[in-house]
């Protein structure tokens, strides 16, 4: 799955419901700061984290590319 940027960066939370993983932002948030998210292979418990292009984030088995 991909995610095509808008402008230079999209923040973690709002990748997770960019790519329909979670429902919210606070469902988003838990699994943050559970430790669910990982960022280019490492646990990230940073909501606000950036994502720039050619990043990829994983959670629930599914992982996503960040594309400019």
């Amino acid at each position: 799955m991909e995610i095509k940027l808008r402008d230079e960066y999209i923040k973690l939370g709002q990748a997770l419901k960019a790519a329909n993983l979670v429902q919210d932002g606070v469902e988003a948030k838990f699994a943050i700061q559970d430790g669910l998210v990982k960022v280019n292979g490492e646990v990230d418990t940073r909501r606000g984290k950036k994502l720039y292009d050619g990043d990829t984030f994983s959670f629930d088995g599914k992982e996503v590319k960040i594309i400019k």
